[in-house]
């Protein structure tokens, strides 16, 4: 399908009645943050609703999420939000966005087990509805009728939806693979997706996130055997980066440290979270006791293993606070390991390529699934993606949870395995699936993107990011000018800077003289405009940038604070 030009649609407003339509939130050109919409007889249902996290060019923001305000003004038409798994990037958002939607929310148990914790550290303990659907099972959501398909991921209970309408049924795959040995919870049932490709699927909206990998994804089984392997090698300490959502893995590390003669301390509170929340629900049975960090401060070397959050280089997480020393009861060191049991999620690797830097400067060997083989990924290969588009059969493939060069991808390949259209979309672009014949965009919603500030959420495009921006690039300035009511300079100016001079400059270096530059600013202006504060103010800042810009080739925040006498 040829690319359309968001810019130019017209907006829609309201759920469409004679129409199904698809509209991508978040996660659509980008990995995370996923957000997607179907509008079907005047009612919308949602389906995921996930965070990202800040970056370098984000300073002082840990939590992104898709902008809702296109929900927020339909919400008395939203039937239900439905979780397909526990993924940050599929259920973080709900916590901070779903005051301002009120409606109830599907999930299966491990999600829904999951979710309420989230939900009680935000202060909304039993305030949101939600409701715990069996594996496997259906629900009517308004006019949507949507069936939890179970399949395997890095994380349990991974579910895809068919999502049943009065204009065709929808198949939407959420995160999955193939995996003959999940370790953790059943495999997929092939009879059971075959019937569902017997009963017809309109379109199937597809995770595009390996869709670049020839092959296979590899299996946990073939991972849980390489680890008992592996850390019968170590002498020193071992450290163990991976998700912790990844219950299969933990508890193949746990049960390989402790065929290895160790002890395994738990470091990270997401890790405790998610084991309670596995025990809680079934998914971790007996693995004996779980350490404290501090738990391990008199254990011989040879006898530890550390499970540790902060694969992706989060500055926050317990692996970045241990490479740089700040853990008040891990250190690591000459003769120690880490292995990294995950995948670099795109965007993540200047972070994680600092850490494992960082650890080796300290002497550790760091190990990746470039080393050894101590990782798969949780989603399809082309072998997998085309055995799933052989079982369904869809019309119509749209590629989500990628980024562009996946999707486009994606789209080629389901071409190429029996759809007769591919849609590659733009958040926010509307997609009319009325008709599997002449699928179409008609239309956008508003899409952006939110930050986490404290307690409060705002707009990655509010002046408080673009200052702080602006400040991290071009430091900033603050004048203090004091004038009589005439508009005559009454005392020499205050000028501080931040991010500008280094402490062994002058106050004033020379050749920059911003106190003057502020002076003669003040004295060029008409004698009236010396007596108008707002005027005054922008004579000043304009004479400190241009200052500054030929000085550093710089044009720094400036704030100007006049006081009249």
């Amino acid at each position: 399908m040829t690319a359309v030009d968001t810019a130019t649609l017209p907006r829609l407003t309201k759920a469409p009645k004679d129409r199904l339509v698809f509209v991508p939130l978040g996660g659509t050109g980008e990995i995370g943050m996923n957000l997607n919409v179907y509008g079907c007889q005047g009612r919308w249902l949602v389906v995921d609703m996930g965070v990202t996290f800040g970056d370098d060019q984000i300073p002082g923001v840990d939590v992104v999420m898709p902008d809702h305000s296109f929900l927020e003004e339909n919400a008395a038409d939203l039937a239900g939000i439905v979780i397909t798994h526990a993924h940050e990037d599929h259920i973080g958002a709900v916590a901070y966005l779903w005051p301002d939607l009120r409606c109830p929310v599907y999930a299966t148990p491990f999600a829904a087990e999951f979710l309420r914790h989230k939900l009680k550290e935000e202060g909304l303990d039993g305030e949101v509805p939600v409701h715990v659907v069996p594996l496997g099972g259906r629900v009517d959501i308004g006019p949507f009728n949507v069936e939890f398909v179970s399949f395997t991921h890095s994380i349990p209970e991974p579910n895809g939806l068919v999502i049943r309408t009065a204009h065709g049924n929808i198949y939407h795959t959420g995160d999955w693979k193939l995996d003959p040995e999940p370790m953790v919870g059943g495999t997929v049932d092939y009879d059971r997706l075959r019937a569902i490709g017997d009963e017809g699927i309109t379109a199937c909206i597809s995770d595009s996130t390996n869709i670049l990998n020839k092959g296979r994804s590899g299996s946990e089984g073939d991972v849980r055997r390489s680890l008992f392997d592996m850390l019968g090698r170590f002498d020193g300490r071992v450290a163990v980066c991976c998700f912790a959502s990844n219950i299969a893995r933990v508890e193949s590390i746990v049960k390989a440290a402790r065929a290895n003669g160790r002890q395994v301390c738990l470091v990270g509170r997401s890790l405790w979270r998610m084991v309670d929340t596995a025990r809680s629900t079934g998914y971790i049975g007996d693995i004996g006791p779980l350490l404290e960090a501090d738990d391990a401060a008199d254990l011989p070397a040879r006898q530890v293993l550390y499970l540790c959050t902060g694969s992706q280089g989060e500055s926050r997480a317990a692996m970045a606070r241990i490479a740089w020393g700040h853990h008040p009861h891990v250190t690591l060191g000459r003769g120690d390991v880490v292995l990294f049991s995950s995948r670099v999620i795109p965007g993540n690797e200047k972070a994680i390529f600092r850490l494992q830097n960082r650890l080796v400067r300290s002497g550790v060997d760091v190990l990746t699934d470039r080393e050894a083989f101590i990782h798969v990924s949780g989603h399809p290969s082309q072998d997998e993606v085309g055995e799933l588009y052989r079982l369904l059969r869809p019309t119509v493939v749209v590629p989500v949870h990628g980024e562009r060069r996946h999707l486009q991808v994606h789209a080629d390949f389901a071409l190429d395995h029996g759809a007769r259209k591919a849609v590659v979309l733009d958040n926010g672009q509307v997609l009319d699936l009325t008709s599997s014949d002449n699928p179409h965009v008609f239309a956008s919603v508003p899409v952006g993107r939110l930050t986490l500030e404290g307690d409060r959420i705002v707009p990655m495009d509010s002046p408080v990011l673009r200052d702080r921006k602006k400040m991290m690039v071009n430091g900033a300035a603050v004048i203090t000018l004091v004038l009589d009511h005439k508009g005559q300079v009454m005392a020499p100016p205050l000028v501080t800077t931040h991010g500008l001079f280094t402490p062994d400059d002058d106050d004033e270096p020379q050749g920059v003289g911003l106190a003057d530059a502020v002076t003669d600013a003040v004295g060029d202006l008409d004698p009236r405009d010396r007596r108008n504060d707002d005027t005054v103010r922008e004579a000043v800042r304009r004479a400190v940038r241009r200052v500054m810009n030929q000085d550093q080739g710089r044009k720094p925040l400036t704030d100007v604070h006049l006081v009249r006498l």
